[in-house]
């Protein structure tokens, strides 16, 4: 039967109409099927995060000397030194006011490759912007990107971030295990001096939250989540002996090896479950989305964190008791938070502990239960024996005396037996 031409027009828009529809559908079902690899790729950039920390805040009285009066920064220029795990040609840097109880006025901020203390490259040096501007108020609780700025950088670089803060800051968000020596002067505005001669050094890091490169080999970023074991407390200091670090050197020397950013989300004292401390920060449930699924491109995740869990809620915090099956509990969360952009999970043994201030018998159970859990649940997409790596071959419940100086935290040694121990082929591409 023929249509009428009424008729046959209509049947023909909803034909277009469908088949319109339909490639749209396929088109955004194609694009969300691997979102954390897929969605950077659309944009002018494909970033991947070289260096992170994750932040916390500091109790009064706990800022260096020049600050601690007020608990605050004022007028003065802020230099912190980052180490670089992967180069490229374009940067961008996140800066926090996270645990600000203010908006935060940065007035000029800049980026340059340390020479050595304060001193930096001349030849490196250019001013950051905000939404081309040279100044920025961050609001309270609120992160911020700088516009991308071509500057080439090569990974393993320490790199110097200024900000200046022309104002009263308030409560400062920070790293407060940062390993690594930053300066603060009290000189206005030096975002653009060669050196700092008045500046004072500070261990902590303040605001800068993340490093973004682009234009290089690394196909993605690993992040590795922790507590004060991941951020490489008992390492040297300024030597970048991190277990993270020491793997991102690992993956770049391995031949028919995909290069690899690696960012450092470990926060010293962190709890999978509970928070007690605010220099601690949230737990790692409360926190995982803006410090580690936040990041640029991730690809994977090494997960080692727990032994707070076990420790401080016998010495620190009696109302805050908690089972191995709880903890396994918030790993399966974490997990299943990551594997829906797409991102693989790796489950690390947790480190012996015997001997540390929180030691408990009861403890060390719950440990040896969750370890067994890594190992044998098949849960994770792989698995790190930390524990085997490390632990002392007659008391396999403490550290050798050859990795540790307080029986909690490995040193250099201890750090490097870690990163050793990785298999690599975890990280190879399917």
């Amino acid at each position: 039967m023929k249509l009428p031409r009424s008729k046959y027009r209509l049947s023909t828009w909803l034909l277009v109409l469908t088949m319109v529809c339909g490639v749209g559908l396929n088109a955004v079902s194609a694009q969300d099927s691997n979102p954390s690899q897929d969605s950077n790729r659309l944009q002018d950039h494909y970033w991947v995060t070289a260096w992170a920390m994750s932040p916390s805040t500091l109790p009064p009285g706990m800022l260096p000397a020049e600050a601690a009066e007020h608990d605050e920064f004022d007028g003065q220029t802020l230099r912190l030194i980052a180490h670089v795990t992967a180069g490229g040609d374009t940067l961008r840097i996140r800066l926090s006011n996270t645990h600000g109880n203010r908006p935060l006025h940065i007035a000029a901020a800049s980026v340059a490759e340390q020479s050595s203390g304060t001193g930096i490259e001349v030849d490196t040096l250019q001013s950051l912007s905000f939404g081309e501007q040279s100044d920025i108020i961050i609001p309270r609780g609120a992160t911020v990107f700088s516009d991308p700025l071509p500057f080439t950088v090569d990974a393993f670089t320490n790199l110097s971030i200024s900000l200046y803060l022309p104002e009263p800051s308030g409560l400062p968000t920070t790293h407060r295990a940062a390993m690594q020596t930053s300066f603060v002067s009290e000189s206005g505005d030096l975002t653009r001096a060669v050196s700092m001669d008045d500046a004072h050094e500070i261990s902590f890091w303040h605001y800068l939250t993340a490093i973004d490169v682009s234009g290089g080999d690394a196909v993605s970023t690993i992040v590795t989540v922790g507590d004060s074991i991941t951020d490489g407390v008992g390492s040297t200091v300024d030597t970048n002996n991190r277990w993270p670090n020491l793997l991102a050197l690992r993956l770049r020397n391995e031949a028919d090896m995909p290069v690899y950013a690696v960012a450092n989300a470990g926060l010293s004292g962190n709890r999978v479950l509970h928070e007690r401390s605010p220099m601690f920060g949230e737990s790692l449930l409360a926190r995982f989305e803006r410090d580690v699924l936040a990041l640029s491109n991730v690809s994977h995740i090494v997960l080692l964190e727990g032994i707070n869990d076990f420790g401080m809620s016998v010495s620190m915090a009696t109302d805050q008791q908690v089972s191995a099956e709880q903890v396994i509990a918030g790993y399966r969360q974490v997990a299943e938070r990551a594997h829906a952009r797409g991102i693989k999970v790796i489950g690390a043994t947790l480190t012996p502990f015997e001997g540390a201030g929180y030691f408990s018998e009861a403890g060390e159970a719950k440990r040896q239960q969750v370890n067994a859990w890594i190992r044998d649940s098949d849960f994770f997409d792989a698995v790190i024996d930390f524990e085997a790596a490390i632990a002392d071959q007659d008391n396999p419940a403490r550290l050798p005396a050859a990795f540790t100086s307080d029986n909690l935290h490995p040193n250099d040694a201890g750090y490097a037996a870690m990163a050793n121990s990785i298999d690599l082929s975890i990280f190879a591409q399917e």
